[in-house]
């Protein structure tokens, strides 16, 4: 068993993470990755209401008596969410851990510290890190330049972010972007990380309430199936690689796009679509450089397992033979 800062403070058997993923988030995958050992995250804005996430959480632990949590991301919006009404509704159903990602999270790190939560904060930058722990989070997520979804516009892979964040913060720190395996675990606490967030890995799992086809196809991809996109407005996304994310990247080569010209295509409904329907093609749906270390669809509590005593085979033995320990 693998006992970590992370762990210990979390209250947790195993230092893994399943962070927010939009449209994923739900009950049946997070009570499964707390009922195997790990720490799950409820996705806030996958419910369409305050009102709905409390009835999520309620789900969530009639599923499970371990513990979970809820993400909470601050996106830049013409009209954003109601996030203090999520956010109360996290306060009041008893959460006890939260993972907060996006804008500037000061005034929710203060609620929820008021009410005794613990906060874990999701950054791509050292500077990000620093400025989170100076706001008072309890750990931070640092996402390599590998990571699905917003890997930010400073291009640095996990190999020197992780540590480079280890170096600048005294908090933990738990690598994200690229990893799927107990290889990857072992590599990120010799980084000085406490612990690995996946995103994709858990996406390819029975209990992700996405279609087979996605995760089949999720398998057949290989780690260059990604692209960037939105890289020319300076908020790039890295997706899986289809005819809908080549069509942006066409758009984005003119030189002169726009947010108008993009937003038909890149809309976060269509790609709730690709996960409902499993047509891989209709819309932009986010998936990272990990592809490429996944061959299968297996359960989260086998998945933890499998990556627990990989990671535990390399320290214990490959490791110190390496060293001449015996």
């Amino acid at each position: 068993m693998l006992q970590t800062r992370f762990t210990e403070a979390f209250g947790v058997q195993h230092p893994i993470i399943q962070g927010g993923m939009q449209w994923v988030g739900t009950a049946e995958l997070v009570s499964a990755v707390a009922n195997a050992g790990a720490l799950g995250f409820l996705t806030a804005l996958t419910q369409p209401s305050p009102e709905a996430l409390s009835q999520e959480i309620r789900r969530c632990r009639e599923m499970t008596d371990r513990p979970f949590g809820v993400n909470l991301t601050l996106l830049p919006s013409l009209n954003p969410p109601p996030y203090e009404e999520y956010r109360q509704a996290i306060i009041e159903a008893g959460v006890g851990i939260v993972e907060t990602a996006g804008n500037n999270p000061q005034e929710h790190i203060d609620a929820f510290k008021r009410n005794g939560i613990k906060v874990i904060h999701k950054c791509v930058a050292v500077r990000h890190a620093v400025k989170a722990e100076q706001l008072g989070v309890d750990a931070i997520s640092i996402d390599g330049f590998e990571c699905a979804g917003h890997p930010g516009e400073d291009d640095v892979p996990g190999l020197i972010l992780i540590p480079a964040a280890v170096d600048r913060v005294s908090i933990p720190v738990v690598a994200s972007g690229g990893f799927g395996d107990g290889r990857g675990l072992v590599a990120a606490l010799a980084l000085g990380a406490e612990g690995m967030n996946m995103g994709t890995r858990f996406l390819c799992t029975r209990e992700a309430p996405v279609h087979e086809r996605i995760k089949e196809q999720i398998v057949r991809n290989d780690e260059r199936s990604t692209d960037l996109i939105m890289r020319t407005l300076r908020n790039t996304s890295r997706v899986a690689r289809n005819a809908v994310s080549q069509e942006v990247r066409s758009i984005e080569a003119r030189g002169d796009a726009t947010i108008e010209d993009l937003a038909p295509l890149v809309s976060g409904q269509r790609g709730k679509v690709v996960y409902e329907s499993g047509d891989p093609d209709h819309g932009v749906w986010s998936a990272g450089q990990v592809q490429g270390l996944i061959h299968d669809i297996p359960g989260c509590g086998e998945l933890i397992e499998r990556i627990m005593h990989e990671a535990e085979t390399l320290i214990g033995e490959r490791l110190q033979r390496m060293t001449g320990a015996h």
